[in-house]
């Protein structure tokens, strides 16, 4: 699987979980070139608080557009520090 936003592979792996209508990346496919830490987060109900990167390409900025979760609930355990994408990254296979 690779995500990709502003016509470059931000993300690649062969390890990626399908969990909750999103696909997760593990955090060693990242490329961390193109990832800034964010410091908005989110709260969701049964998953815990999602922390986010600005995805970086090309001089362009997509805030928030990645965001995992450090300490998910134990509901949601098996997605811990992998990161899910949005805001117009392409997942393709």
């Amino acid at each position: 699987m690779k995500a990709m936003w502003n016509n470059e592979i931000i993300a690649e792996s062969d390890d990626v979980l399908f969990f909750d209508n999103n696909q997760y990346f593990p955090p060693d496919s990242l490329k961390k070139d193109f990832f800034k830490q964010a410091s908005n987060t989110t709260v969701c109900s049964w998953k815990g608080t999602a922390n986010y990167f600005d995805v970086v390409v090309k001089g362009k900025i997509n805030e928030g557009a990645a965001w995992y979760y450090a300490n998910p609930s134990q509901a949601a355990e098996q997605i811990k520090g992998r990161i899910a994408f949005w805001k117009g990254v392409i997942l393709s296979k």
